[in-house]
């Protein structure tokens, strides 16, 4: 008997369930469906290619591309061959993909588009490792080589030449404690740390989850978020594998509010800057709303806010807001939510990044309660969860059953249990770090209140976290801006922000210098001259970073980080935190203002 994997759970739903809906893509004008069966065999094949290729066992596949069936495929193929997948965010830079093939030490690439496979191209001499990259249907086939480059019905091709028996040799080898993937994802400083997550922390954590939201093959999720977080590839790769629960693939980034609408997922997860993208757009057209239909939307969602505060809390609606309700939802809420495409939505989540009240309680005026999650990759994703019946605003839920967590005396929290990684590949010094007493350090500052729920109170890292989930080093960007001749320092903003904006402080003798050849006597912060010059080289800057990474506006300080204003330790480091609370009317500026809007004293870039 196989041991309890991912890929053995796969194979399970593909024989329990061969002719049901393993995933749905959009083709010719409608969602067409590929049986548990069919994908089955696909994923065997795809793994008996890559045996073909010379995948060794224990070693690894990477994968750069949009959410696709490929994608997901092609990751539970790596797994059933013995070997780990890592996922490669579609906007990293050249040198960031470099990075993380030659890291991950993968022979073969697994791309979506020429855009990519440019990428790659341009590094490639640097990745001696790198053997092959093969092309998704989605990429120009034309493109492909026949050797370095193979299409993707070559690169099938390939598992002719490997027996069956070959590849239930390396399945039958698996074992719940080896690695099944890898997520690169920021630490405080340095590159990116490679997270490997076992097939038992993996098997855990979808089985908690799935009883928690009780999610099974009648659900459906809509997969659109990148696949190298762990969030979606719990809701789209590993907690199907285990549920059976179809999923629709987005057809691209674009298309997502009129796929959305269609398929209308009962189970949905998004990161706060798209509940906040969707509050922003629906906000806009009830504000529009006059007369009778101002005032009945205006009951519908008093109705609907305090029957969301009940249901939150597990208590009964009662037989008044029953009815009230049931009448809300059918006239005013339930076409507005089948309009967004969450007409059947049972069960929506919220997480990676803080979530703002308003967002949460604006949801729930439409009879939408988002429960948040907290956690990170290093537990495979979930510590806490609010989940439905038990839903707390304001904290991100109760500890998920089988994980124990407790508030170290500095505050930090600290979690323990089958969930937490095995430690990043090559480089033990930091999972040592990363461990106190047999405790994941999760670096976050959280309490727990009486009944239970944890709050989350402030970060013990550095680390930025956007609205849209992504982890980003600002000490690596900020050293980048440093590198600007005219700029001394730079501190890098955009906690729970939609973007990246900078404070920026001029080194006067460069700016004196220029100035002097222009005859520019303006104080070097006012200087429209110098102005021009730091803007063109932040933007060469951002050419090097990845989108998420990049700095949309910054600010040119009047003067530098002192040790009597508090900004700077007696060590010369920058206290983010003063200097945050000192210059945050600033801060507020940059993201009020509209591209174009711009104040004289703050610059837009890109």
């Amino acid at each position: 008997m196989p041991a309890d994997t991912i890929p053995a759970r796969f194979l399970a739903q593909a024989k329990a369930h061969p002719d049901g809906a393993a995933f749905y893509t959009r083709i010719d004008g409608r969602w067409q469906m590929t049986s548990w069966q069919k994908r089955a065999e696909r994923v065997q094949q795809i793994a008996r290619a890559l045996l073909a290729l010379g995948l060794p066992a224990g070693g690894a596949t990477s994968i750069l591309g949009y959410n696709r069936p490929e994608w997901v495929d092609w990751h539970l193929a790596t797994m059933m061959a013995g070997a780990t997948p890592a996922g490669i965010y579609t906007t990293c830079s050249p040198e960031q993909v470099r990075y993380i093939v030659e890291h991950s030490e993968s022979p073969i690439l697994l791309i979506d588009s020429e855009e990519q496979l440019r990428k790659v191209e341009r590094e490639w001499t640097n990745m001696p490792r790198l053997e092959r990259v093969v092309l998704m249907p989605s990429a120009p086939q034309a493109l492909a080589d026949g050797t370095r480059v193979l299409g993707w019905q070559t690169f099938l091709d390939h598992a002719s030449r490997v027996a069956p028996e070959k590849l239930e040799q390396r399945f039958a080898a698996l074992s719940e404690e080896a690695a099944a993937t890898v997520i690169y994802t920021s630490g405080t400083t340095g590159p990116p740390k490679a997270v490997l997550l076992t097939h038992r922390n993996l098997t855990f954590t979808a089985d908690v989850a799935m009883r928690l939201v009780a999610l099974g093959p009648s659900d459906r999720v809509f997969s659109y978020l990148p696949l190298s977080h762990i969030a979606e590839q719990m809701f789209s790769v590993i907690g199907p594998s285990c549920s059976g629960t179809p999923v629709y693939f987005a057809r691209s980034a674009e298309t997502i509010p009129d796929d959305l609408k269609e398929v209308q997922p009962t189970v949905f997860f998004g990161v706060p800057r798209v509940w906040e993208k969707l509050a922003a757009v629906v906000g806009a057209r009830v504000g529009e709303l006059r007369g009778p239909k101002a005032r009945l939307f205006t009951w519908a969602s008093g109705v609907a806010r305090r029957a969301v505060e009940r249901r939150n809390a597990g208590t009964p609606l009662g037989l008044r807001l029953q009815l009230e309700h049931r009448i809300a939802r059918k006239i005013v809420l339930g076409p507005a939510l089948t309009k967004m495409g969450f007409g059947s939505a049972r069960v929506c989540v919220t997480g990676a990044a803080p979530t703002p009240r308003t967002v949460l309680d604006f949801f729930a005026g439409l009879d939408l309660p988002l429960h948040e999650v907290y956690g990170q990759s290093e537990a495979s994703g979930p510590t806490t969860f609010n989940v439905p019946g038990q839903t707390r605003y304001g904290t991100v839920g109760k500890v998920i059953p089988g994980v124990e967590v407790r508030i170290a005396d500095d505050g930090e929290i600290l979690v323990r249990g089958p969930n937490v990684f095995a430690g990043y590949a090559k480089d033990p010094e930091a999972t040592r770090d990363s461990f106190v007493d047999g405790w994941l350090r999760s670096g976050d500052l959280g309490a727990v209140d009486s009944a239970g729920f944890l709050r989350i109170t402030g970060r013990k890292k550095e680390i930025i976290i956007t609205a849209g989930g992504k982890n980003i080093t600002p000490l690596l960007i900020e050293e980048a801006l440093k590198t600007i001749p005219l700029v001394a320092d730079a501190v890098v903003i955009g906690d729970a922000r939609k973007y990246l904006v900078a404070l920026l402080v001029l080194d006067a003798g460069r700016c004196a210098a220029v100035q002097a050849q222009r005859d520019d006597r303006a104080p070097a912060h006012e200087s429209a001259a110098i102005r021009a010059l730091v803007e063109a080289e932040v933007a060469r800057v951002n050419a090097r970073l990845a989108r998420v990474e990049q700095i949309k506006r910054f600010h040119v300080l009047p003067r530098p980080f002192s040790l009597e204003e508090g900004e700077l330790t007696p060590t010369l480091k920058v206290r983010r935190k003063v200097v945050g609370e000192k210059f945050a009317a600033i801060i507020e500026k940059l993201y009020a203002d509209r591209p174009g809007e711009m104040q004289p004293e703050a610059s837009h870039v890109g």
